[in-house]
């Protein structure tokens, strides 16, 4: 729950939404800092302040490329978020489609396997 409550505060200030919404929008491959700060219009250090904060929240993950800094939405942790929000839904009935974190913790529960690696769906 702890890291439920940080990744929401750290997505509830309008400039880290927009970052993280322009991160999602990029995909896996993510934006470097410079075209994020381009296209949202923020100053350097608040975009660092903002970066790091969503980083700190493991909702982004950075790699380096010669010298510039891309930065992407770490899909496993939002996935395992929005199944921590939905886990009690319909009081347990099957009413929306379930995330992968969410299948993988229904797995290990039914006792399918306690490896979350077999549990895990893999992308293609």
């Amino acid at each position: 729950m702890n890291d439920a409550v940080t990744q929401l505060s750290a997505l509830g200030n309008a400039s880290r939404l927009a970052i993280f919404r322009l991160l999602v929008q990029a995909g896996p491959d993510g934006l470097s800092a410079g075209l994020i700060a381009e296209r949202l219009q923020l100053a350097p250090a608040t975009l660092s302040f903002h970066l790091a904060n969503l980083s700190r929240a493991s909702l982004l993950r950075s790699r380096q490329e010669s010298r510039y800094i891309h930065y992407a939405v770490d899909f496993m942790a939002v996935d395992a978020l929005v199944a921590y929000l939905v886990e009690d839904c319909c009081q347990g009935a099957d009413c929306l489609p379930a995330t992968a974190a969410a299948r993988e913790k229904i797995c290990i529960d039914r006792a399918v396997s306690t490896d979350p690696a077999k549990c895990a769906i893999r992308s293609k």
